[in-house]
C-alpha cells in the first residue's frame, strides 16, 4: 500500500496543526543541544549562554513575524523563494532561495555526522577500519557506514510522503518532549545554584563570550521556515499557519533557555569540562543513575531524526520551488506520481547527507557555521520583503497581519544585518577559510545552474509559474472549504 493517492499531480494538502507544530519544533531542537550545550556554558556562563539565547531566541521571534505574515498572505510552496520574488525580483529570489537552501542541507548533513557520534556513547570503540585523517580526527569505515545508512533511512522515510513524514515526526517529537520534562522538573529540584557559577564568562569579555554563542543560535533555530516551505501540504486556515509558526519559534527559545539551566544546574565547571556530553551528564546526576544518561542520549537520537526528517522537507520543498520556476534545471522539479513528494530534490538531499560522514566529526562546527550564514542572509532577504511589500502593496490580503508591521520589519532588518556581521571578518566569530570554502563552494554551484536554467527557460517563465501557482494556492484557504482527509 502506498503513502498517497496518485488523483493529481499536485503536492497535496494534509498536514494538520500538530502535524505543522511538530514539523517547525522537532527541526529546531535536534541534535545540536545534546552535544553542544556544555561548550556554550563554558564559552559565556551559565547565565551568558542563556542570555545569548533569549536575545538570539528574540531576534528570531521577530523575524518569525515577518515569515508568519508572509506565510499567510502567500501559502505557496517554496516559501522565501515566492516573498523574495514578489518583493525584490528574480536574482533576489533565487539567492535568498538558495541561501536557505545550504542551511537545509547543511542541518541534513550535520545529523548525519551527528549520528555516528552519538554512537560513540552508547556502544564505545564501535569505530573500526581507518580510512583517513581530516583536520587530525581518524575517519573510521564503521563510523561512516552509521552516517550514511541513517541518510538512506531518512531519504526513505521522505520518498514515502508527507503523511509518513508526518507520522515520523510527531511520535518522535513526543519522546523528546516526555524526557526533556523530566531532566528539566528534576534538576530544578535537584540542582544547586552554586554550580552555575561563573555566571558569565569574562575571559574574552563579557561580550565575546556570548558573542561566541550567539553565532551558533541561527543554525540552532533554523526550522520555523519549513513552515513556509511546506505551505501548499499544510491544510489549516492561511491565518493559523502564522499562529503555528510563532508558537513553534517561542517554545523553542524556552527549550534552549531550560536545557541550559538544567545542565548548569547539576554540573560545576569541572564536571562541564570533563564532559563530552554534557546534558545526558546532566541528566544522569539528576536521577543518580546511568540509565538517566542513556535515556537522555535516546532523546538525543530522537532529535536528530526530528531535525533531519524536517530539513528534508524543507530543503526538497525549496530546491523543487525554484526547479519549478524556472530557476534550477526541469529534473529537480519533478514530483513522484504516486507519493506527491520531489523526488530528484530528495535524492539531491540524500546524496549531501550520505557525502558528509566522510569528512568525519570536523564536520560538524564546519556545517554549523557555513550553513548558519546562509540561513541569516535569507532572514534578511525575507525581512526586506516584508517591508518592500507593507510600503508597495499595503491591501495585499494578509490573514495574519503583524502589529506595528513597519516597526517590527525595521527591527528585523537590523538584526539580520548584525547576525550578518558575527559571520564576517573581524568578528570574534568569524567564519575560518574551511568554512568559507563550504560556502563559497555552494553559491558557486548554484549560481552555474542558475544562469543555465535562466538562459534556457527565461525570466517569462518563472512569472507565469509564480504567479499562476500563487493564484491557485490562495484560492483555496482550507477556512472555506469543508476539512481534507488527514486535517482533524
Amino acid at each position: 500500500m502506498t503513502d498517497e493517492s496518485p488523483s493529481t499531480d499536485k503536492l497535496l494538502r494534509v498536514l494538520a496543526r500538530k502535524d505543522v507544530l511538530a514539523l517547525a519544533f522537532g527541526a529546531m531542537i535536534g541534535w545540536g543541544w545534546i552535544v553542544l550545550t556544555g561548550s556554550w556554558i563554558q564559552s559565556a556562563g551559565s547565565v551568558g549562554a542563556i542570555t545569548a539565547f533569549l536575545f538570539g531566541g528574540t531576534a528570531i521571534v521577530l523575524v518569525g513575524l515577518t515569515y508568519a505574515e508572509l506565510a499567510s498572505a502567500m501559502p505557496q510552496v517554496g516559501g522565501e523563494h515566492v516573498y523574495s520574488y514578489r518583493a525584490l525580483g528574480h536574482f533576489s529570489s533565487f539567492l535568498c532561495t538558495w541561501a536557505i537552501t545550504l542551511g537545509y542541507v547543511s542541518v541534513v548533513a550535520f545529523e548525519a555526522v551527528a549520528l555516528p557520534t552519538v554512537f560513540e556513547h552508547l556502544f564505545p570503540g564501535y569505530s573500526v577500519g581507518h580510512m583517513w585523517t581530516i583536520a587530525d580526527w581518524e575517519v573510521e569505515a564503521t563510523w561512516v557506514a552509521v552516517g550514511v545508512i541513517g541518510s538512506l533511512i531518512m531519504m526513505w522515510v521522505n520518498y514515502r510522503g508527507i503523511r509518513t513524514v508526518a507520522l515520523v515526526q510527531k511520535l518522535v517529537t513526543l519522546l523528546i518532549l516526555a524526557v526533556g520534562i523530566m531532566f528539566i522538573t528534576g534538576a530544578l529540584f535537584e540542582g544547586e545554584r552554586a554550580t552555575m557559577e561563573p555566571l558569565f564568562n569574562t575571559a574574552d569579555g563579557v561580550m565575546g563570550g556570548i558573542m561566541m554563542v550567539l553565532i551558533m543560535v541561527p543554525f540552532m533555530f533554523v526550522g520555523f521556515d519549513v513552515i513556509p516551505q511546506a505551505a501548499e501540504e499544510i491544510n489549516l486556515p492561511f491565518k493559523e499557519i502564522g499562529k503555528v509558526l510563532m508558537a513553534s519559534v517561542i517554545l523553542a527559545v524556552f527549550w534552549y533557555a531550560l536545557i541550559i539551566l538544567g545542565t548548569s544546574l547539576m554540573l560545576d565547571p569541572e564536571a562541564l569540562g570533563a564532559s563530552s556530553l554534557a546534558v545526558p551528564d546532566a541528566m544522569q546526576a539528576v536521577f543518580n543513575a546511568p540509565w538517566a544518561g542513556n535515556l537522555m542520549v535516546l532523546a538525543g537520537i530522537a532529535g536528530i531524526v526530528t531535525s533531519w526528517n524536517a530539513f528534508y522537507v524543507g530543503g526538497s520543498r525549496a530546491i523543487y520551488a525554484l526547479a519549478h520556476s524556472g530557476m534550477l534545471p526541469a529534473f529537480l522539479g519533478k514530483l513522484h506520481p504516486t507519493h506527491k513528494t520531489p523526488t530528484n530534490a530528495i535524492f539531491l538531499m540524500g546524496i549531501c547527507s550520505c557525502i558528509a560522514p566522510l569528512l568525519g566529526r570536523p564536520a560538524l562546527v564546519w556545517l554549523v557555521v557555513a550553513g548558519g550564514l546562509g540561513i541569516v542572509i535569507a532572514y534578511l532577504f525575507v525581512a526586506l520583503s516584508f517591508l518592500v511589500l507593507r510600503h508597495r502593496e499595503p491591501d495585499m490580503p494578509r490573514p495574519f497581519r503583524v502589529s506595528s508591521g513597519k516597526l517590527v520589519g525595521v527591527v528585523a532588518v537590523i538584526l539580520s544585518i548584525g547576525m550578518l556581521g558575527l559571520y564576517m571578518p573581524g568578528s570574534p566569530s568569524a567564519l575560518a577559510p574551511i568554512e568559507w570554502a563550504i560556502f563559497a563552494g555552494w553559491m558557486l554551484l548554484g549560481l552555474a545552474m542558475y544562469a543555465w536554467s535562466r538562459a534556457k527557460y527565461g525570466v517569462d517563465y518563472s512569472d507565469r509559474m509564480i504567479n499562476r501557482e500563487l493564484a491557485q494556492a490562495t484560492a483555496h484557504d482550507p477556512s472555506t472549504e469543508a476539512p481534507a482527509r488527514g486535517a482533524s
